[in-house]
């Protein structure tokens, strides 16, 4: 399925954008919100690897994992975005990412359930 390579590739490039940037975040914060952020982002990631190596309800179950994973990072980006450890440039860029791995995940859960 040539939409799981482009998931793929596009998380790889949030995680590649997300991981230095949460760095600069407040200190007191490392472990706390920031771990839970980048926990949530790595834990997309792996939902995804999992689901592409397996087939029927466990390729389901990985799904909905990851999908349960990109909206944990929805709300640690968007409380990183008011508190302004990410400007407004910034968000509208990690939005758009988002965004977009949301579409593709929903294609393929789509396509699973089908």
């Amino acid at each position: 399925m040539a939409e799981e390579m482009v998931i793929f590739a596009r998380t790889f490039d949030l995680l590649e954008w997300l991981l230095p940037k949460s760095e600069r975040f407040p200190r007191g914060y490392r472990f706390t919100l920031t771990q839970r952020m980048m926990d949530a982002a790595l834990d997309l990631q792996e939902a995804l690897i999992t689901a592409e190596t397996r087939q029927g309800r466990s390729r389901l179950a990985a799904l909905r994992d990851a999908d349960a994973a990109l909206g944990r990072l929805r709300v640690y980006l968007r409380l990183a975005h008011r508190w302004r450890w990410l400007s407004d440039g910034q968000y509208a860029h990690a939005g758009g990412m988002v965004g977009e791995i949301g579409r593709l995940l929903g294609g393929w859960l789509k396509a699973e359930t089908g």
